[in-house]
């Protein structure tokens, strides 16, 4: 049995996520380690008792969505390993990259929730931009739309079936509108995400990268800039520069875990979207979601 570890990015996290990690060790020292960083209650804002809003309006703030996602896939990933069990390959979508890279003991946790905390509040202040996802199209009328349209691409490739562009809200509106296609769906989202219009934030972003020091890999990871197994630090570290404009290959990183044998693959964190796109796309694959204590056996 060969094993992946998948790690879901934004859009994955709910209310009430953190409840279920509570009781695994080091729960909840970690979230006390984040809430000092960003300086606000994080485990507050995951359990929706923060007071700066009603509902999931804080948890969905970006800034404080990618770090509580980094915190619960963080901990499960450790108590895992604690356990003796590991994965033959990991990959993340979006920010579970960097949960993907930590698991793989690239970096260690402080690094990786300042690298949260730095990649989170970049993407939210770069504002201005649109993400439609469309499911049920024709690829080749999908780019050439795109090809033909000045400020919008793919910026989720996720399966053959799923993809979400992003750009200019103009130029999203006009490919979504005419793309022949079951659903066109708008995002709630601040920015356009993975797309050029994340230069900027792409670049400081590098610039941050620049001062951290990355490990080899102990096993493999597919990026999503480029979803060919990498161990190497300094290949790593540049596909994770390229992430915020190049866009999340899941296709093709499903595609890649095939090619490697995986016929287990395993999310870790909130939700089965990464299940679901794999039972669609990988023929033979057997899934599982590990979201919670009870998930670990314990």
């Amino acid at each position: 049995m060969a094993i992946a570890w998948v790690f879901p990015g934004q859009g994955s996290q709910k209310l009430g996520m953190a409840d279920p990690v509570l009781s695994l060790s080091g729960a909840s020292q970690r979230f006390t380690i984040a809430s000092e960083l960003l300086g606000r209650d994080l485990l507050a804002i995951c359990q929706g008792n923060s007071g700066g809003g009603s509902g999931p309006e804080d948890l969905n703030d970006t800034r404080n969505t990618q770090p509580a996602l980094f915190v619960v896939e963080s901990l499960l990933v450790d108590n895992l390993i604690e356990q003796g069990r590991d994965a033959a390959l990991v990959a993340g979508h979006s920010l579970g990259e960097l949960v993907a890279l930590y698991a793989a003991g690239v970096f260690d946790l402080e690094t990786g929730l300042k690298l949260m905390q730095t990649r989170s509040e970049l993407m939210a202040a770069a504002g201005g931009g649109a993400m439609t996802a469309v499911i049920g199209f024709d690829r080749s009328q999908l780019e050439a739309l795109v090809n033909d349209t000045e400020g919008v691409s793919i910026a989720n490739d996720n399966s053959d079936a799923q993809v979400v562009i992003s750009g200019q809200p103009d130029a999203v509106q006009s490919v979504s509108e005419t793309l022949t296609c079951k659903r066109a769906i708008p995002l709630a989202v601040s920015g356009a995400f993975h797309s050029p219009f994340m230069a900027e934030a792409a670049e400081a972003f590098a610039t941050t990268l620049d001062d951290v020091s990355f490990r080899d890999a102990r096993i493999p990871v597919l990026s999503n800039s480029d979803p060919s197994g990498c161990s190497d630090a300094a290949l790593l570290k540049q596909r994770l520069k390229q992430q915020m404009t190049t866009g999340v290959r899941w296709r093709e990183t499903m595609a890649s875990m095939a090619e490697h044998g995986i016929d287990t693959l395993v999310e870790i964190g909130p939700g089965n979207v990464l299940s679901g796109l794999a039972k669609r796309s990988m023929n033979g694959v057997t899934t599982a979601q590990i979201a919670s204590s009870g998930d670990l056996g314990q």
